[in-house]
């Protein structure tokens, strides 16, 4: 019998477990995979802080307004990760460089100030460019850029090395971990879960999933419905180079993110379609893999003198409206959710500290308001 048993072993899982045994709870955490095997350990490693700005153009300034909220939390989760490597005493290759926004079109730039204005009303420092001082300051990006913006708190980490560290530091706490093994169904009574797997039988007063893109077929067993999905995307790495790319950047006007790591690989991604095999993995696609590395020598013309490596797939979560889902549901007392679509990466530990807390009945210990994300 534990007092809480976690499923999922990414980054928001282990770090709920993590902050749980802190604070001196017992802890069961299930994995049906590995630990870091998803989108947690998949993804390209970025730290984002600015609102996406496809979907602000896509879905427009009302759709913004809506998911300012999540800005906040993202700056609190940067917050964290600056702390993060002192907490696990591991390397993360945390880098805090800043984001830059190209714009290449002045329809694109009015649309970029118009997003930034919406930022910077949640706080958030958001400093517009010129021509001139984008190019000063990132001089790497093509000549055609006409302004961008940039944020300073933005930066990078190594995806597959947090989730592991934290994992490991959960166990030095007490936190009994269990890989490979696929929970089947939740029971309840009596104000206990019983959560039934392919190795055995647990037993809780509280549970937590943190299941990511598997979240809404574990939330089914308890009767629970929500409403997220997976999408497979891909992420591009290149050979070792000497520094060129100083920023985290976006693209106003095309799918697009680079960053270069402290080991000098750029990674080139953006959140191009991937697709399934046979077997339902996610595999990548040739199409987008062309389409991405176009965009990207458009951006930064001197990668076309630099090797790519290798390209992979994984699931990424996501939502429509892109928030977080947080917290617990009054038909379903002592079960909690903690879900980051699109941004899992960015918000994993501070999501994972925030539901540490709210498992125990305590405040969530951070300044930003987190009502917009819980379940009601």
């Amino acid at each position: 019998m534990y007092d809480v048993i976690v499923i999922g072993g990414g980054i928001s899982g282990t770090s709920t477990a993590y902050f749980l045994a802190s604070d001196g709870v017992s802890t069961l955490l299930l994995e049906q995979y590995d630990l870091n095997t998803q989108a947690s350990g998949s993804n390209s490693g970025s730290l984002h802080a600015q609102i996406p700005f496809e979907p602000f153009v896509l879905a427009g300034e009302q759709w913004a307004r809506g998911f300012a909220p999540v800005v906040k939390l993202l700056a609190e989760g940067i917050a964290l990760w600056r702390r993060l490597p002192g907490l696990v005493n591991e390397d993360l290759s945390v880098v805090i460089k800043g984001g830059v926004t190209m714009a290449t079109s002045a329809l694109a730039m009015n649309a970029l100030k118009r997003k930034v204005a919406v930022e910077q009303e949640q706080g958030l420092r958001v400093d517009l460019l010129t021509a001139a001082e984008l190019r000063a300051r990132a001089p790497y990006l093509a000549p055609n850029v006409v302004g961008g913006a940039f944020c300073d708190i933005e930066g990078s980490a190594n995806p597959f090395l947090v989730a592991p560290a934290i994992a490991i530091c959960a166990r030095q706490l007490g936190v009994e971990i269990r890989t490979h093994t696929k929970v089947l169904s939740i029971d309840r009574s009596g104000g206990v879960f019983e959560v039934n797997t392919d190795r055995g039988k647990f037993r809780a007063t509280r549970v937590v999933n943190a299941a990511g893109a598997d979240a809404g077929r574990i939330a089914e067993m308890v009767g629970l419905t929500l409403e997220v999905q997976g999408f497979p995307i891909q992420v591009t790495v290149t050979e070792r180079v000497a520094p060129l790319i100083g920023h985290l950047v976006y693209h106003t006007s095309e799918k697009l993110t680079l960053k270069q790591r402290p080991d000098g690989t750029i990674l080139i991604g953006g959140g191009w379609p991937a697709a399934y095999d046979r077997k339902g993995r996610p595999v990548v696609s040739g199409d987008s893999l062309e389409k991405n590395l176009r965009v990207a020598l458009d951006a930064v013309p001197a990668l076309e003198e630099i090797e790519v490596v290798r390209s992979w797939a994984a699931v990424v979560n996501g939502t429509r409206d892109w928030k977080p889902i947080l917290g617990s549901c009054s038909a379903v007392p002592g079960f909690f959710i903690v879900f980051v679509p699109w941004l899992g990466f960015t918000a994993g530990p501070i999501s994972g500290r925030i539901t540490a807390s709210l498992v125990q009945g305590k405040p969530a210990p951070i300044d930003a308001d987190i009502e917009p994300f819980l379940l009601q």
